[in-house]
């Protein structure tokens, strides 16, 4: 028997708020059929394919410790740099910077929540650097 990924659920103080920030930010969408709604104490978001889905779930305690498990995100369309700096621009902050000189390495992140997220380098960068 095998188990198939339903969804990744984020426990958040504001459902709606962090489904609203995480769709901007992955150009995710809402279900159409089922809108978020302020007050919504579960929104969901949907990627552009519908393959994979987030759930955010309201929570009375905010974050106190570094997340156990985090996203990972590679940019489709620019480099890791321009992206941190999108990124940035939508309200999230820089927790560790981890690239490195030679060009390589991540950038971890916080939403505005404070769950943590790594911003890696595009496939281009990598194909470009030879690691890929």
């Amino acid at each position: 028997m095998a188990l198939e990924l339903s969804h990744t659920t984020v426990n958040a103080l504001d459902a709606h708020a962090q489904s609203v920030w995480w769709a901007d930010l992955l150009g995710y969408h809402e279900d159409p059929a089922d809108p978020n709604l302020p007050g919504h104490e579960e929104c969901m978001i949907f990627s552009p394919d519908e393959s994979h889905r987030l759930l955010f779930i309201e929570v009375e305690d905010a974050k106190r410790l570094r997340n156990r498990i985090h996203l990972d995100l590679r940019p489709t369309d620019r480099p890791r740099d321009d992206e941190v700096e999108r990124v940035s621009g939508l309200g999230a902050t820089v927790v560790q910077d981890c690239r490195t000189g030679d060009g390589r390495g991540w950038v971890v992140m916080a939403d505005p929540e404070g769950n943590e997220f790594c911003i890696l380098r595009s496939d281009e960068e990598r194909r470009a650097a030879g690691d890929l």
